[in-house]
């Protein structure tokens, strides 16, 4: 049988990290088997349902590189389908109308509850052969008898006796079907034979599999992933990474990066921390999936993009780096070129945005100096340091690293003090604070004529404020 999997969200929100990892294990099955990848958009909730949250979705995907074979397929535009197979199981006697009150079912279910039974429908409609009315939903007959396994990759076998399940609704008032009931419909027609998801949906999984033999389906294979926790061991909240996921592409995280993190939250192979995309694939296991929940650290993230930002193609990444920079409102056309920036940024940044950051003062005349770095760094003898250091500068015919870092020792020997006493001055001159990459690197690519003028700016703006 054809390995095929699938994404199923529902538009209701954006896609989250959860969300991005359960399409991940799908797309990487599926790819490994040279298998199809499916987007199923799950949209019945027409009242939380937007637009807006569809296209976070697929925005999503799309900048994670996930991409579907076939779909997206909405939910809504396959009613009549669903209907056809409620019908279907009402003709076969596997389903039944009910028309018990919503006071019924809340006080079977309070005296159930107060005699600490499991609160669960009590069958009273299952023979009364009722018609459809305008107050009757539609059920499904569960059997009684026997039991359901589920052979899960990940939980292992789940034993379900069926006297444990209640006769689930399949079509509400009015004939809109049920969450159970479509997810069943779409995966069978759409011969679904892996179905990957969170271990929230594995108390479904019984139910929608006496569905399946209702319809005398093959049952796909099921593996539940286990949820993603905060760094804190708890639910995740927006303060602890249950964000967007574009939110980490505006955060300058790089998509192969978030790749690489969300694949290994929750998997493994051996210690093996960096995988490449073709690595994943062949390496990637349903079955060596973690059945604990995995927790979230932004710091191992941050870790994983900076690895990232030194391994691949510079000119790749100054490709992303330039959305940041128009983002940020720099212009490019000013300063270096962004392949020299990555180059000698890259082990300084841990993201794209904090590399836009770390450049600017290459794209943009410094207005102000970092207050506490004056007072800390500019001293008495500083004004004679950084005009030693210019007229050394002016006499340099090749502007390179080498020539530049032999004028600043030179400057560090003839003034007899130490080396930061040099170079900290000259990264306030240049920067406007005291972080920078090494002093000779940044002066090159800064560029001669740059780099004078603003060693100028700093011996003007020291003696105005000493006079």
């Amino acid at each position: 049988m054809k390995v095929k999997t699938r994404f199923a969200p529902s538009p209701t929100g954006y896609l989250h990290i959860g969300g991005a990892r359960t399409a991940l294990f799908s797309w990487l099955w599926a790819q490994k088997h040279q298998g199809d990848f499916v987007l199923r958009i799950e949209d019945t909730d027409r009242e939380r349902s937007t637009r807006e949250a569809e296209e976070a979705i697929v925005d999503g995907m799309e900048w994670l590189k996930l991409e579907h074979d076939e779909g997206p397929f909405y939910q809504t535009q396959r009613f009549d389908r669903y209907k056809e197979v409620i019908q279907q199981l009402l003709d076969q006697g596997d389903a039944y109308y009910c028309n018990c009150s919503r006071e019924r079912l809340d006080k079977m279910r309070e005296e159930q509850m107060a005699n600490k039974q499991k609160p669960k429908y009590d069958g009273c409609c299952r023979e009364k052969g009722l018609a459809a009315a305008e107050d009757t939903v539609v059920r499904f007959r569960n059997p009684q008898e026997g039991e359901v396994v589920i052979k899960d990759h990940v939980q292992g076998d789940v034993v379900i006796k069926n006297t444990e399940l209640d006769d689930l609704i399949i079509a509400r008032t009015g004939g809109d079907p049920t969450y159970n009931l479509t997810v069943v419909v779409d995966d069978l027609d759409m011969e679904i034979s892996h179905v990957i998801r969170g271990d929230d949906h594995l108390n479904n999984t019984p139910r929608q599999i006496n569905i399946m033999r209702a319809m005398g389906a093959n049952i796909p294979e099921y593996a539940h992933i286990p949820m993603i926790n905060g760094p804190d061991g708890k639910k995740l909240s927006k303060r602890t990474g249950a964000v967007s996921v574009m939110q980490y592409h505006e955060d300058g995280y790089l998509p192969e990066a978030v790749i690489n993190y969300l694949v290994r939250l929750g998997w493994s192979h051996g210690d093996q921390e960096i995988f490449t995309l073709e690595e994943m694939i062949e390496k990637f296991d349903l079955n060596s999936i973690n059945k604990s929940p995995s927790s979230l650290s932004i710091e191992k993230l941050q870790w994983l993009n900076q690895q990232y930002l030194m391994k691949l193609n510079p000119t790749y990444v100054a490709a992303q780096l330039a959305f940041y920079m128009l983002e940020h409102g720099i212009n490019i056309e000013t300063g270096p070129a962004l392949t020299d920036i990555v180059l000698l940024l890259r082990e300084r940044s841990k993201t794209l945005v904090e590399m836009v950051q770390n450049c600017r003062f290459f794209y943009e005349e410094i207005t102000e100096y970092d207050a506490k770095s004056v007072k800390k760094h500019i001293k008495e003898q500083t004004p004679s340091i950084l005009q030693s250091i210019k007229e050394k500068l002016e006499a340099i015919e090749d502007w390179q690293a080498e020539a530049i870092q032999a004028v600043v020792q030179a400057v560090v020997d003839e003034k007899e003090v130490g080396f930061a006493k040099v170079a900290q001055p000259i990264r306030i001159a240049v920067t406007g604070c005291t972080t920078s990459p090494g002093i000779d690197q940044t002066l090159e690519m800064l560029g001669k004529e740059q780099a004078l003028g603003r060693l100028e700016s700093l011996i003007d703006y020291i003696s105005q404020k000493s006079s």
